[in-house]
C-alpha cells in the first residue's frame, strides 16, 4: 500500500469516544514530501470543548481517586504498548511531518521514554512532615492534584512533545485534554487506540483538533487548571497572558536561536558529523536544532569546508526511503519563509557557500523541500543570525576568542539551547557558566535533556516558572500543595 496516497479521517476523542469536528475553519493535512492532502481537520468548537472539559472534570473526580500504585499501572501497560507499535507510529509521524524514519523513530521513542518516567510518580509526589512544631503540634505537607489540563502540541514533534506532558499529569492523577497542531493531527490518532488498550478510563485522555479558535476555547474555559504549549515566542507570549488572565498555571516552550561554539582544540572529524545533524536534523525544524556556528580565527576555514563537504552529502527525499537523509519542510508557505531568509543573508552580504535552493528532490520534486545552506562571514547583527529560521540554514560567525564568542551568543534574545565542542575541561565549564541558556551541551550536538530532566529554556525561550517534562518541576506543575496542621 502506497501511504503517500492514503486519505485518513481525523477525529476528537471524547469521554472515550471518537466524534467529528463540529467547528468551522477547515485545515488540511499535508504529506510535505509529496505535497498531497491526506486528511481534513476541522475547528472544535467552544461547545464542544466545554463539553469535553465537563467529561474530563466528571472522569478526574473518579480518576483522582485511584490510588497512585494503580494509576501508574496504566502507564506501565501504555509504555509497553507504544513499544509494541513504535514502528508505525513512527511512520506515522514521517508521513504527516515528513522526517525521517530514523528521526521518526527517535521521536517516538522519546514519547516513551516519558511514559517511562512517569511510572516514577509513587517516589516524585512524596511530601514532608514535622513532628512537635509546636507543644503536641505536628504539621505535614501532601501534593494533590488540581483537575483538568490541556497542552497544545507544535507540528514538528506530533507525538514526543504531547507526551511531555500526557503521562505525567495523569499519573499524578489529573486529566488532560490534548490539541495537537492541525498540520499534524494523525499520529495522536493511532494513540487513541493505545491508550483505549492501556484500560484508562473515558474522559482521563481527550483529544480536540483545530487551530486558534480551538485554543481560544481552553483558554477561556474556567475548569481547565492549567495549559502546557509549544511553539512560536508570540503565541506563547500570549497564551501565557491569556491562561494567567483566566487563573490557569501555564507553561509555555517558544521560539530558539541556538548558537553551537567549535574551539580549536575540537577533533573536527568527530564534532562534523554532530554539526549536520544537529543542523540538518528534522530540517532544522525543532526548537533544539543549531542555527549559528561560532568558530575561532585558529578553526574557522578548516570548519567551515569540512561542514560544507558533509552538507553536499545530504540526500532530499521521503523519509520513508531509507536512502534518504533529509526531509522536507512542512509546508509551502513555510519554504518560502525560509528562502526569505536566504534572500535576506544574500542581501545583507553573508556570503552564502551552500545554497540548499540548488539541491533536487529527484522524483519527489512535488515536495516542500529544500536542501542545507551554509552562510559564512555572518554578522551577529544580520536577520539570519537573529532571527528564528526554523529550517536547513547555518550561519556562521567568526568570534575573536571564547569571551567573545560567549558574549555574541548572551546578545540573542533567545536562551534555549548552546553547544561548546572542545577538549579543555577550562573551557567547557567557562561556557556552561557564562553562556544563558537553559540547555547546554558539551561535544553534544543536540542538547536534548532525558525524559527525568526538565527541558529548560531561558529569555524568549520560555515564558512560565515551571518547565516541562521530568523532574520536580512537573510534579509541582500538576499538583498543588496541601498542609496540615494537627493536634490531637
Amino acid at each position: 500500500m502506497k501511504t503517500e496516497n492514503m486519505e485518513y479521517e481525523v477525529y476528537n476523542y471524547i469521554n472515550g469516544k471518537r466524534e467529528k469536528n463540529t467547528g468551522d475553519s477547515e485545515f488540511t493535512v499535508y504529506n510535505p514530501a509529496f505535497g498531497k492532502r491526506i486528511a481534513t481537520v476541522y475547528d472544535t468548537g467552544n461547545d464542544e470543548v466545554d463539553n469535553t472539559v465537563d467529561f474530563a472534570y466528571s472522569a478526574f473526580l473518579k480518576w483522582s481517586k485511584i490510588p497512585i500504585t494503580d494509576r501508574i499501572k496504566f502507564l506501565f501497560r501504555l509504555e509497553n504498548l507504544m513499544r509494541e507499535n513504535a514502528d508505525e507510529l513512527a511512520k506515522m509521524v514521517t508521513i504527516e511531518h515528513g522526517k525521517t524514519f530514523k528521526e521518526s523513530q527517535g521521536e517516538v521513542m522519546r514519547a516513551i521514554e516519558n511514559v517511562e518516567a512517569a511510572c516514577s510518580s509513587t517516589y516524585n509526589i512524596m511530601g514532608r512532615n514535622s513532628k512537635n512544631i509546636a507543644g503536641g503540634i505536628d504539621e505535614e505537607l501532601f501534593r494533590v492534584p488540581m483537575g483538568v489540563f490541556a497542552a497544545i502540541a507544535p507540528f514538528n514533534f506530533p507525538i514526543m512533545v504531547a507526551f511531555w506532558f500526557i503521562p505525567y499529569a495523569v499519573g499524578l492523577g489529573n486529566t488532560i485534554i490534548v490539541k495537537p497542531s492541525e498540520k499534524t493531527p494523525l499520529t495522536l490518532q493511532k494513540t487513541v487506540d493505545l491508550f483505549e488498550q492501556a484500560g484508562f478510563p473515558p474522559g482521563v485522555i481527550s483529544i480536540v483538533n483545530g487551530s486558534v479558535n480551538t485554543v481560544n476555547a481552553i483558554l477561556n474555559n474556567k475548569k481547565i487548571s492549567g495549559v502546557s504549549f509549544v511553539g512560536s515566542t508570540g503565541a506563547a507570549r500570549y497564551i501565557v497572558s491569556t491562561a494567567a488572565a483566566n487563573h490557569k498555571r501555564a507553561q509555555a516552550g517558544a521560539s530558539a536561536k541556538n548558537y553551537e561554539l567549535v574551539m580549536p582544540d575540537a577533533d573536527l572529524d568527530k564534532v562534523v558529523p554532530h554539526l549536520i545533524s544537529s543542523f540538518y536534523g528534522n530540517a532544522g525544524e525543532r526548537c533544539l536544532a543549531g542555527s549559528a556556528l561560532v568558530t575561532l580565527p585558529e578553526n574557522h576555514k578548516k570548519l567551515v569546508e569540512k561542514f560544507k563537504m558533509e552538507a553536499e552529502k545530504l540526500k532530499l527525499g521521503y523519509g520513508l526511503d531509507d536512502k534518504v537523509s533529509l526531509g522536507p519542510l512542512i509546508r509551502s508557505e513555510h519554504k518560502q519563509r525560509v528562502l526569505g531568509y536566504i534572500d535576506s543573508g544574500v542581501s545583507e552580504g553573508a556570503n552564502l557557500t551552500l545554497d540548499g535552493r540548488k539541491f533536487s528532490a529527484g522524483k519527489y520534486s512535488a515536495g516542500y523541500f529544500l536542501g542545507p545552506s551554509i552562510f559564512d562571514n555572518a554578522d551577529p547583527d544580520m536577520k539570519i543570525v537573529r532571527e528564528e529560521i526554523f529550517g536547513p540554514v547555518a550561519s556562521v560567525v567568526e568570534a575573536k576568542n571564547i569571551d567573545d564568542a560567549i558574549e555574541i551568543i548572551n546578545k540573542s534574545q533567545y536562551g534555549n539551547a548552546s553547544t561548546i565542542f572542545t577538549k579543555s575541561g577550562e573551557y567547557a565549564e567557562k561556557y556552561i557558566e557564562g553562556v544563558q541558556a537553559g540547555n547546554i551541551g558539551v561535544n553534544i550536538g543536540v542538547a536534548a535533556p532525558i525524559a527525568f530532566y526538565p527541558f529548560a529554556g531561558y529569555k524568549d525561550s520560555f515564558f512560565g516558572d515551571l518547565h516541562a517534562q521530568g523532574g520536580p518541576d512537573h510534579v509541582m506543575f500538576y499538583t498543588d500543595s496541601k498542609v496540615v496542621i494537627k493536634r490531637w
